[in-house]
């Protein structure tokens, strides 16, 4: 617990880093459980997940955004206004970078918007289990010319190396005061957004290169009732909308006589009934919806 001479944290980190920089990753892994959704294809994540760290001596808040990238669309520009707005309201800027690339454009893109930034930045060098010692060493001392930084630290997320003592790092650099979430609490996301998550999850696992970027999903519809085969338990009923923007990418997701999307159903309902903690009957459609990503009352519609 905090001391008098050591008093209480709390506040905001905000990790950035160009797409698939290891950030969703490395917040589940202080967070200690699954709170945003991790695909090795760029921009996996689309809206600001708040995590939260409960820590002896604070409490650490991680805003996990979208990966900042020079956008080709509207859904693109906003999703890298989406980082500007977190990253002007935090404590502590957590700078993503992948010790098994070089450092690039991407980066140094990210290095100059955070010039403008007030609070703290502390350089990750994420993914330190997928590269050589060396490798390492070079890519700490690259980074740590990228921006002036607090702190540069080697992390596996996925090792689990190191994790703590950023969390404890983090925590130091956080203003004083109470805690904002109740103890039980890792995340603020509501319901709905994280099935809708788990199923573009599962899906961006499934569906091959083509699809990605162009998919959404929206729950249509949560109904909860007693379950006929469990006394006392309930079934969660699902109803899902995917939506694809050509009328070519829907064979890709529903394949041949729905073999895919009967097998994103089956992947997404694992994990859907670990995060409701009920037996879950998942219902999944797939429509086109043109060209969303361009379009504000699509984006608006799915919820960007």
């Amino acid at each position: 617990m905090s001391t008098p001479d050591q008093p209480y944290r709390s506040g905001f980190a905000c990790l950035v880093g160009r797409p698939n920089a290891g950030k969703t990753t490395l917040t589940n892994a202080m967070v200690g459980e699954k709170v945003g959704i991790v695909s090795n294809r760029p921009q996996t994540t689309r809206h600001a997940i708040r995590g939260v760290v409960h820590r002896p001596a604070g409490q650490l808040v991680l805003v996990d955004t979208p990966g900042l990238h020079k956008p080709k669309s509207l859904l693109g520009r906003r999703l890298n206004d989406v980082v500007r707005d977190t990253l002007s309201e935090v404590d502590v800027v957590v700078f993503c970078i992948p010790a098994d690339q070089p450092v690039g454009t991407g980066d140094r893109f990210i290095a100059r918007q955070l010039r403008e930034v007030k609070a703290p930045v502390v350089v990750v060098v994420t993914k330190t289990d997928a590269a050589s010692k060396k490798q390492v060493a070079e890519q700490l001392v690259a980074a740590s010319q990228l921006v002036e930084a607090a702190e540069v630290v080697p992390v596996s997320a996925v090792e689990g190396d190191q994790v703590e003592l950023l969390e404890d790092l983090l925590v130091g650099l956080l203003p004083e005061g109470p805690p904002l979430y109740p103890e039980e609490q890792v995340t603020d996301e509501d319901t709905d957004r994280q099935i809708a998550e788990l199923i573009r999850e599962a899906a961006l696992e499934k569906v091959f290169q083509e699809v990605p970027h162009s998919l959404a999903v929206t729950v249509e519809e949560l109904n909860r009732r007693p379950d006929p085969k469990r006394e006392g338990s309930e079934l969660v009923e699902v109803h899902a909308l995917l939506h694809c923007e050509r009328p070519s990418q829907k064979p890709m997701l529903l394949g041949k006589g729905g073999s895919v999307i009967k097998a994103i159903g089956t992947e997404a309902r694992a994990g859907l009934e670990q995060l409701l903690g009920a037996r879950v009957h998942l219902d999944l459609h797939v429509t086109v919806l043109g060209e969303w990503q361009d379009d504000p009352k699509k984006l608006n519609r799915l919820g960007y």
